[in-house]
């Protein structure tokens, strides 16, 4: 006999009284500090936002890396960046999500190429995030915390890396998170796939564009820097893509552009 439906049971009440217990004074005045996302929010969006820090904080497990000392302020502004992305989706916590793994600053990561003749080189590469399907997310604390890659205040390695959580509850990694509707994967994969594609080309000839051209990378990491700009710059993002914003619009079921130019 199966015992799905009490544990899933159980897990509804934990994180339900998660939810309903006090948010503390302490991790309000972090999430106000360190995430100004949360300003333009709505006093029921701050509201669902608190519950949901409260049950992502209690479920995951974050570890400092790199000698990085845990602390609640570093957990809950990962946590409310996270959120942010679930506010409006059908959700359950980034369910493949186990561990949060956190840097204090970028971190190097051996790499193999190959190199002249096919001979594989080996070396390292310095990141700033990862997210892995095998449940975890990698981020540095000191770009989440003051995002130093890009003056123009644009990337967001937190966003960019849980929404590759997001893409790959599938068990893929496409560019192609669940839909909220199966309607929506037509017009998804056209608008996005054409301006994939356009980004691409850009980036092949160094034609300037809005988008960080990590974008053309593939559609996975596309996906994620698109999200990026849809909460950093989403009037910019509106003004110049008009459709791709709308199709993010649509799956996020937030319009920031809309709260911006209301600010």
């Amino acid at each position: 006999m199966s015992n799905r439906p009490a544990m899933f049971g159980f897990k509804t009440r934990r994180r339900n009284r998660l939810r309903s217990q006090a948010f503390p004074e302490s991790w309000l005045a972090v999430v106000r500090r360190n995430v100004p996302h949360y300003a333009r929010l709505s006093p029921l969006e701050q509201q669902e936002l608190r519950a949901d820090v409260q049950v992502f904080v209690a479920e995951k497990n974050f570890e400092g890396c790199g000698g990085l000392e845990m602390t609640d302020e570093i957990k809950v502004t990962i946590a409310a960046y996270a959120c942010i992305l679930l506010l409006h989706l059908q959700h359950d916590y980034f369910p493949r999500l186990q561990s949060v793994l956190v840097y204090p600053d970028a971190y190097a990561v051996p790499v193999m190429r190959l190199g002249p003749g096919g001979h594989v080189v080996t070396g390292h590469e310095m990141r700033a995030g990862e997210s892995w399907r095998t449940g975890a997310v990698v981020v540095s604390w000191n770009h989440v915390l003051h995002r130093p890659v890009d003056p123009s205040g644009s990337r967001n390695v937190a966003l960019h890396e849980f929404a590759h959580q997001l893409d790959q509850e599938d068990g893929s990694a496409n560019g192609a998170p669940v839909l909220p509707s199966t309607s929506m994967y037509g017009a998804w994969a056209r608008i996005l796939g054409r301006e994939y594609q356009k980004l691409s080309e850009d980036a092949a000839v160094g034609r300037p564009t809005l988008l960080d051209k990590y974008g053309a990378t593939n559609p996975a990491e596309f996906f994620a820097v698109v999200t990026e700009y849809f909460f950093e710059q989403p009037v910019q993002l509106k003004e110049r893509h008009p459709e791709l914003y709308e199709e993010m619009r649509l799956y996020y079921g937030q319009d920031p552009a809309r709260k911006a130019s209301a600010a």
